[in-house]
């Protein structure tokens, strides 16, 4: 007796998370081979993710709290708090434009094997991840050298990692996806990126914004996600504006939801546009 082929609606879906899960081995092997090959043929190696956040803090704590003397949070030193900015938006910044190319630089391996697709660029995080691990390290050995102590908010630091995290995913896979057929993109995400850089509070404190507007600037997923880094680091003395971070959130969850369904609607064709 032949076995019955039931088909079911939503069937697909529902086995697309579940081969993800099966498929957990490639997603480890594909994130350390980014990992490895990130610093493997550099000069410095592993430095670069120290060098670069340190020159960023430099420049910002230089130009904004020097010359245009911008105020710090509270007591905190300025570059302990464009540190602490920084964090979060280097693991954004470095998630997005690892994870726009890394369907274009597998494309041996999208032609030629099956594999759930968001596997590739979801393993990329993990390079971002682990620089932000390092940057958490300098940051730590900065309060040392300031003597300074965080309070007991640092224990919500897991909360706002996972929240920068699933802000980074969301639009990492929309323009992943659009890479793939667009070409251009890989111009454009350069200058998103740089643009983002100076409209998050990333070398100032969202707290100069005035008053009436600072929930439609909150609209940047981003901001929410500093504040609330800042919260935890800094011992409590950057406070977080609520109604802001409700929004981000909100906003980090609609490009979650997009990204996933663009790139699932355009994953069929990845292997003929490639």
């Amino acid at each position: 007796m032949q076995d019955l082929i039931i088909i079911e609606p939503g069937r697909r879906e529902r086995h697309y998370w579940l081969e993800i899960w099966r498929y957990r081995e490639l997603f480890t092997v594909l994130a350390w081979r980014d990992l490895s090959v990130r610093y493997k043929q550099t000069v410095i190696g592993v430095l670069w993710a120290l060098i670069r956040p340190l020159l960023a803090v430099l420049i910002f704590t230089i130009i904004f709290g020097r010359i245009a003397k911008l105020p710090s949070i509270g007591t905190v030193p300025y570059a302990l708090m464009v540190f602490a900015g920084m964090l979060p938006w280097n693991f954004f910044a470095t998630s997005l434009a690892d994870a726009s190319n890394s369907l274009i630089t597998n494309v041996n391996l999208i032609s030629k094997v099956y594999f759930p697709r968001m596997i590739i660029p979801t393993a990329t995080l993990v390079v971002g991840f682990v620089d932000f691990l390092i940057n958490l390290c300098i940051l730590a050995l900065m309060m040392i050298w300031y003597q300074f102590v965080p309070g007991w908010q640092v224990i919500f630091l897991p909360v706002f990692v996972l929240l920068g995290c699933l802000t980074s995913l969301g639009p990492s896979l929309w323009i992943t996806a659009l890479n793939v057929k667009y070409r251009d993109f890989r111009y454009i995400i350069p200058f998103i990126v740089q643009f983002g850089l100076y409209v998050s509070p990333v070398g100032f404190s969202s707290a100069i914004v005035p008053e009436q507007w600072r929930l439609l600037y909150s609209l940047n997923p981003m901001v929410g996600v500093i504040d609330g880094f800042r919260w935890c680091l800094l011992g409590g003395q950057s406070q977080i504006y609520l109604p802001g971070l409700a929004l981000g959130t909100c906003v980090a969850a609609f490009f979650l939801w997009f990204g996933i369904n663009r790139f699932r609607k355009m994953e069929r064709s990845f292997a003929d546009l490639i």
